[in-house]
């Protein structure tokens, strides 16, 4: 990642797009402070975030859910949700909380003692999302949300980043699947080997030949 710069305004879905190996998550993992950077600064509500604990980073706000899921798949779905609260210590809230995702995801309340490595790909993708959840983030990151998905489970998973956008949280969404990510997104960059080589509103970027060529497989 070469000295990139974007911002992500509250209760946007701002996208990063690029091919693999474009620095999508390298971004993601430095501004939720698994990566320390070189230089450069990462802001968060007026503060800095840079040089950050990963754990503290939470705290303030920022959820990521990683590229992969990274479930504990013999653990049960109701405590892998509960881990995503290890910061916090109210009782009654995490209960609400863990309600508010069986509500959002019907499957996961229905089998919530089944270890998750029993779960589809399109549930774990649910699962991993409601864990960030759970730590109650005014930014959720989520990074390849529809990677080896079917194209029913990916509509599944991108109507619920919409209407988390609804309920008041901002979204940074790494995807590959550039046309979903685009029809969502208020916002959206496109990243090439480490630099911003496009900007836009998803409108615009759908509409633009470059992206339609590299990223949407048209002529």
């Amino acid at each position: 990642v070469k000295g990139i710069s974007f911002s992500v305004e509250e209760g946007q879905i701002v996208s990063l797009l690029g091919t693999n190996g474009a620095g999508k998550t390298t971004t993601l993992r430095t501004i939720s402070g698994l990566i320390k950077p070189v230089s450069g600064e990462v802001w968060f509500a007026g503060k800095r975030l840079d040089g950050t604990p990963a754990h503290d980073i939470v705290t303030r706000g920022i959820a990521h859910s990683p590229e992969g899921r990274r479930l504990f798949p013999r653990m049960s779905v109701e405590d892998n949700l509960l881990l995503g609260a290890f910061t916090r210590r109210d009782a009654a809230g995490i209960r609400s909380d863990l309600d508010k995702i069986y509500d959002l995801f019907p499957v996961l309340g229905e089998r919530r003692a089944q270890a998750s490595g029993l779960f589809s790909g399109g549930e774990q993708q649910m699962l991993a999302m409601g864990r960030a959840m759970m730590s109650r983030p005014r930014l959720l990151m989520l990074d390849e949300p529809s990677m080896g998905l079917s194209p029913i489970m990916t509509q599944t998973i991108m109507r619920t980043i919409r209407t988390l956008q609804s309920e008041g949280v901002t979204i940074l969404l790494v995807e590959q699947n550039a046309a979903a990510a685009l029809k969502l997104s208020d916002k959206a960059y496109v990243l090439e080997v480490g630099n911003i080589t496009l900007e836009g509103t998803g409108e615009q970027l759908l509409g633009d030949d470059r992206v339609r060529r590299a990223y949407l497989g048209e002529d």
